[in-house]
């Protein structure tokens, strides 16, 4: 996780909520190979690009999710069509290996977010200056979490 699922981070609670299903931390990594990760939109949202080779190999926190756990991080990512669901390979650092997880990365993006700066790492409150404005992505979620099937556009 690179976004505001992460531990500490807004919507880190839908990961402890057992009615979505069950995730468990695994450890951490970097991508094995390097993808843009941007802060940009109007709340400020990190967002990976799918564009391969590009920008950094960015630290990943991992978690084990079971099937339902995988499928209302679909619903809640807006997959297919806000996000997509990507296998990669990632680099782990504790412990040491490798190991194939997926990504969410932005399906459709204005060329200009494919302009530096790029990062190696999310923090809401990172030297990047950008606030997180939950306003998108919790909307989002309030929909999910109390059942909503519908989307933002």
């Amino acid at each position: 996780m690179y976004r505001t699922l992460k531990r500490g981070r807004p919507n880190h609670k839908v990961l402890l909520d057992s009615t979505h299903g069950r995730a468990a931390f695994q450890g951490r990594g970097r991508m094995a190979e390097p993808y843009p990760l941007v802060i940009a939109g109007e709340h400020n949202e990190p967002r990976v690009l799918k564009v391969r080779g590009q920008g950094h190999r960015v630290l990943r926190k991992m978690c084990a999710v079971d099937q339902q756990m995988l499928r209302f991080r679909d619903e809640f990512e807006g997959c297919p069509d806000m996000y997509q669901r990507t296998r990669l390979t990632i680099a782990v650092l504790e412990p040491e290996g490798t190991l194939c997880r997926f990504m969410y990365s932005a399906a459709t993006f204005p060329p200009q977010w494919l302009h530096p700066p790029y990062h190696d790492n999310y923090n809401s409150r990172g030297q990047h200056g950008l606030r997180y404005n939950p306003g998108g992505e919790q909307m989002r979620s309030s929909r999910t979490l109390m059942g909503g099937g519908q989307r933002e556009p």
